[in-house]
């Protein structure tokens, strides 16, 4: 496909492997029987030695057969082990993971295998397949690509399986099939996607989705000449059954099914197809295709275990979710970043709320929004309810000359009082982080109700805040009702934690629910494309 550079010709060929080359991978036994002996020094073990010594690329295997004496572990007198005919067969299918098998080579190893010669031949597939499979079993699961290298915003670090327990797999594992399966995420979120995925490949294989031509907007009750291609198109992605239904009228089911398909597009619900909603229809299947692929190594960036309670925020879909023992107990919508102050994605842990907080603004927004007022009228701050201070000393606006200060000498902290009008509403969640970014509420109500929600500097402001307290605060003893009070008292009151609750930010562009429901969502940040580029590169590697 697009997004693994792997084609349809390149999947027959492999197709080709799973049927045809096991039995060809047995006529090497014979050959390779008397290469391997027991006793130390033999020359099988010499060759792989030498192997590992002139192959800069085996760098990462070479302290595991150290550790082995240069014993092989893919290799045995009967010729390759079930744990190599395991491995070939999983590289073979590595494109179900939206990995390119071609990358792993499994064909040539095949071929290799059949008209191996020397020993030289016999331990250099030993060394390569040990380096193909190190680099196959990382790919898989943590990511081809390290996200932070690809973009500083994404400040997430997966855990990189190190090689020698990799290794060390091949010969002490009980199961070995098991744990070739068990090295891509083992969440139910991966195993949809990956689903859906081989669904719309198919869908694909079999001539993808019908465009729609540009045309006025189609509201519900009008006739158009595109209806019948618009049936067609909802009937090809799952929206609509088919049905004897017929004509040019746009009505009834058809008009369910484009709002469901606009609900999974996160677009407006309201069965108009504008510019917008046609725009999305016509994406073509071979993007979205992309979008799964690059989303599921988002997903092996991801750990397994996101915690027995959890919050989760999706930068793109600009929804959160508090998760308790595998249940959403609570969903709601958020604003985030806009494009030039994006939210980064990270995780951290929530260590307490604050009711009635202050606002400390940041020192950018002083400088950059702030500042040039106070240049011109030093009484700006009060309509705000912003104090001055430098220190710990409050200073009056009026007595400090604005106009000698600039982004480079500014000295003075601005801090807003609690209050209606206050930046972060009446409620603040905290887990501190090098970022400072954090959930808050906003005065600035009406934004909840966009679609595309990115209006912040990169915190993430949340509808309905009470709720989220209501729901995160229940074993501290506050629900609703006493948040309220607190909050109406106009006093600043800190809740701290029990246990600390991990919060995960994090950008996620398509995704299969629990019902079946697929989704997708516009890149309001670009990382998609920056994905794709970095995923193009890194089909080279070297690892």
């Amino acid at each position: 496909m697009l997004g693994s550079g792997f084609g349809t010709a390149a999947v027959r060929r492999i197709e080709q492997f799973t049927v045809v080359a096991i039995a060809m991978l047995m006529v090497q036994a014979a050959l390779v029987q008397t290469a391997i002996g027991q006793a130390p020094g033999n020359p099988l073990h010499l060759a792989i030695l030498g192997q590992l010594q002139n192959d800069s690329r085996l760098g990462k295997v070479a302290s595991f057969y150290e550790q082995r004496g240069y014993a092989p572990i893919w290799l045995n007198e009967n010729g390759l082990t079930e744990q190599a005919h395991l491995t070939l067969a999983a590289f073979a299918d590595a494109n179900s993971h939206a990995l390119n098998p071609e990358n792993y080579d499994p064909l040539g190893f095949a071929r290799r295998s059949e008209t191996a010669a020397t020993i030289e031949d016999w331990a250099s597939l030993e060394t390569d397949l040990s380096r193909q499979f190190v680099r196959y079993a990382t790919h898989l699961s943590s990511g081809r690509v390290q996200p932070n290298e690809v973009d500083k915003a994404l400040n997430i670090f997966p855990h990189v399986p190190d090689p020698d327990d990799l290794l060390a797999a091949v010969t002490d594992s009980a199961d070995f099939s098991t744990f070739l399966e068990a090295l891509s995420p083992n969440t139910p979120n991966y195993a949809r996607l990956q689903r859906r995925l081989a669904q719309y490949r198919e869908k694909a294989a079999n001539g993808g989705f019908t465009p729609i031509p540009e045309g006025d907007a189609l509201k519900p009750g009008m006739e158009d000449i595109r209806v019948p291609l618009l049936r067609q198109r909802m009937t090809e992605e799952d929206y609509l059954q088919v049905t004897d239904h017929s004509g040019g009228a746009y009505d009834g089911a058809l008009v369910e099914a484009v709002k469901t398909f606009q609900e999974y597009h996160g677009l407006a619900v309201d069965g108009v197809i504008g510019a917008n909603t046609l725009a999305e229809i016509n994406v073509p299947i071979e993007q979205r295709l992309i979008q799964m692929e690059l989303n599921m190594e988002r997903r092996r960036w991801m750990p397994d275990y996101l915690g027995h309670t959890y919050i989760f925020v999706n930068l793109a879909d600009q929804n959160l979710k508090f998760v308790k023992n595998g249940k959403t107990w609570h969903t709601t919508r958020v604003v985030v970043g806009k494009p030039y102050y994006a939210t980064p994605v990270f995780s951290d842990e929530m260590t307490y709320v604050e009711i009635n907080p202050y606002w400390n603004v940041p020192y950018s927004i002083a400088t950059k929004e702030y500042l040039p007022k106070l240049h011109k009228n030093a009484n700006i701050l009060a309509k705000d309810n912003i104090r001055v201070f430098n220190g710990e000393s409050e200073v009056a606006p009026t007595q400090i000359a604005w106009n000698s200060y600039s982004s480079g000498n500014f000295p003075f902290k601005l801090r807003q009082d609690p209050g209606d009008g206050n930046a972060l509403g009446r409620i603040k969640f905290m887990f501190p982080n090098r970022f400072n970014i954090y959930i808050h509420d906003t005065p600035s109500k009406g934004l909840f109700d966009r679609v595309q929600r990115d209006f912040s500097h990169g915190c993430i402001r949340v509808s309905d805040p009470f709720a989220l307290g209501e729901v995160l605060l229940a074993d501290e003893g506050y629900d609703r009702a006493r948040l309220e009070q607190i909050r109406d008292s106009g006093e600043r009151q800190v809740v701290t934690l029990k246990e600390p609750v991990p919060v995960h930010l994090t950008y996620l562009t398509a995704w299969m629910n629990k019902d079946g429901s697929t989704h997708f969502r516009r890149d309001i940040y670009d990382r998609d494309e920056v994905l794709l580029k970095a995923l193009a590169r890194a089909m080279t590697d070297n690892l």
